[in-house]
């Protein structure tokens, strides 16, 4: 199996291949239509969800940065926490975290993927793991959509999956350590920007500290639906998905693919912006957003060293194109 687009390789986490989770897929959430008691009377739509109370930080059980593990799929590291106009909360990951494939097969539009509907374990904090639903993948939608387009189809890597109520109410969306996201960033990550991001592998042995990465762009890909970041360790197998803010705490996207070229073991990252319009135009879950955290972000967290946070030392980092 060759090389994917651009010398890249799945991101580091769906492989090695997981044992399948068993798990009841949960049913899709819907907004009711309310009608009057009247024949003559014109119905009414249901007011808009009331937005959630979020766990407080300390304690919460899930938020970004959990693992997941997707049945027939691979184990990845979530990104941010998204709300559907109706109410209903998603987790985000990768959507090559429910890949059939070999790691070499990056482009979406063609790679075999687990079909929405698939059960999902979320393993959150202090033990707690429940069961949601992949309820999107830009993955499927774009084969169901036939879409063409070279640079959507190789970054383009985005899935949700639905939390249950339960998990809902133990749910809060800072990123650990960083704080944020403070929204979308609509802007690019141009050469030499800073990112932060928060991988959470299980090859790290629990090891907390390990997990904040600080990083540099290399540059915008795929016309602008693709980063090239480079951190002073590169994403490991369970780190997929992770996300990655910019200096002001934006959220600029989530981690898809180790690269092998330009930057070798440099860190191949989806654009938020651009993979959240997709699903907004082409998904079925109506009006998606990304949940703001309730901590303000800060580039130096206590507890972590100085030299993790700071620019890394590496290739020369220059703009790329594709």
């Amino acid at each position: 199996m060759g090389v994917g687009s651009g010398g890249a390789v799945r991101g580091p986490g769906s492989w090695p291949r997981r044992t399948a989770v068993a798990a009841a897929a949960l049913g899709m959430a819907a907004a009711a239509l309310l009608l009057p008691s009247t024949a003559t009377a014109r119905p009414t739509l249901a007011a808009p969800a009331a937005a959630p109370v979020w766990a407080a930080r300390e304690g919460a059980a899930v938020h970004p940065g959990v693992g997941t593990t997707t049945q027939g799929g691979g184990t990845c590291t979530s990104n941010f926490v998204f709300r559907g106009g109706d109410g209903t909360v998603y987790l985000g990951q990768a959507a090559h975290c429910a890949g059939t494939g070999q790691s070499t097969e990056t482009d979406g539009c063609t790679s075999a993927t687990m079909p929405v509907g698939t059960a999902v374990t979320v393993r959150g904090d202090g033990g707690f793991t429940t069961t949601g639903t992949l309820a999107y993948s830009s993955w499927v939608t774009m084969q169901r959509r036939g879409e063409t387009d070279p640079n959507t189809c190789a970054y383009n890597d985005f899935a949700l999956v639905r939390l249950p109520v339960e998990a809902v109410a133990v749910t809060n969306p800072s990123v650990p350590w960083f704080g944020g996201p403070t929204g979308v960033a609509t802007t690019g990550l141009p050469a030499g920007a800073q990112a932060f991001s928060y991988g959470n592998s299980p090859a790290r042995g629990g090891v907390s500290a390990l997990s904040p990465k600080a990083g540099v762009s290399a540059g915008d890909v795929g016309d602008g639906w693709g980063h090239i970041v480079y951190t002073v360790s590169p994403g490991v197998p369970g780190d997929s998905g992770s996300a990655f803010l910019d200096a002001s705490g934006r959220g600029i996207g989530l981690l898809s693919t180790l690269n092998l070229a330009p930057l070798p073991v440099s860190n191949g990252v989806s654009d938020l912006a651009r993979v959240l319009a997709y699903a907004n135009t082409h998904g079925e879950l109506g009006d998606l957003s990304l949940v703001d955290g309730t901590a303000p972000f800060t580039p130096t967290p206590p507890g972590v060293a100085p030299e993790e946070l700071a620019p890394p030392a590496g290739p020369p980092v220059g703009a790329t194109t594709s």
